[in-house]
């Protein structure tokens, strides 16, 4: 289960993510980027963050550690904004915070250069989750200590948001053209020799755990959350066989406007650490 936290004070929101999560302290000392379940896209986004996250970790990808953070409604009351306090009020209890990663930069093909193994593993891992979000116009990464992070999951696994189209996603192909790490020639091949073996059900399971009972409770078509876990596990274990057969990476869309290295010839031409 993930570590649970008790939020002290709503610190400021921020406005990148559409889901307009906020930064929170708590009473571990701890700062963490927030999501909410009251926030218009549901507690499914929260799912695939949980689920994603620790599924990166298991395959020895970034990303930042995880803790459900309990919010009290009363915290929206000295909020000046009034989005902010209906969102605090409409999210009461367990909510999911990613841990603050101080001086962190958004990530830039220009500036930080990738390996074709890395950027494989990358590209493979967000195929297997069939992450949409990770575009040149997106990326979601992060550069923290002269490494690489992997954040917010929130729109990957899109098939549980309709349970009766999963076993046909489990074959869904991926389309990487547009991957922020495209450019810098990924080897999807050899990142699914690698890491395909790891994709075990008994990993997946352990990833699925880390989900509270309350964000899988009452899913139309299945009798209890258990029961939502395993589902997951099954369309996970099945999306990994074969999977970089059916990852493409074809040419960028053509309003690309970044000029980063490698989009002509499919391979990075190097980079400034």
């Amino acid at each position: 289960m993930l570590p649970q936290v008790t939020a002290t004070r709503y610190v400021t929101p921020l406005r990148e993510g559409g889901s307009l999560p906020g930064l929170l302290e708590a009473d571990d000392l701890g700062t963490y980027v927030t999501k909410f379940t009251g926030a218009g896209q549901g507690r499914k986004t929260l799912v695939a963050e949980v689920v994603c996250a620790r599924l990166a970790r298991g395959l020895g990808l970034r990303v930042p550690d995880l803790v459900t953070v309990e919010v009290d409604p009363v915290l929206g009351l000295a909020e000046p904004d009034e989005e902010v306090q209906e969102l605090l009020k409409a999210s009461g209890g367990t909510n999911l915070g990613m841990d603050f990663l101080p001086g962190a930069l958004g990530f830039d093909p220009l500036a930080y250069g990738v390996d074709a193994a890395q950027a494989g593993r990358v590209v493979w891992f967000d195929a297997l989750v069939n992450n949409v979000d990770r575009s040149w116009r997106n990326p979601n990464l992060l550069v923290w200590h002269g490494d690489l992070w992997l954040i917010d999951h929130g729109a990957a696994m899109i098939w549980h948001h309709n349970w009766p189209t999963a076993p046909a996603a489990a074959r869904r192909p991926y389309d990487a053209s547009d991957h922020a790490l495209a450019p810098f020639g990924p080897d999807v091949a050899a990142a699914a020799r690698e890491l395909a073996p790891l994709v075990t059900p008994e990993l997946l399971a352990e990833c699925a755990a880390d989900v509270p009972d309350a964000w899988l409770a009452d899913e139309p078509g299945f009798a209890t959350p258990d029961a939502v876990r395993t589902a997951y596990v099954e369309v996970l274990t099945a999306r990994a066989e074969g999977l970089h057969e059916r990852v493409t990476l074809g040419e960028p869309s053509p309003d690309r406007p970044s000029r980063a290295p490698g989009w002509l010839t499919g391979r990075a031409e190097g980079g400034v650490r």
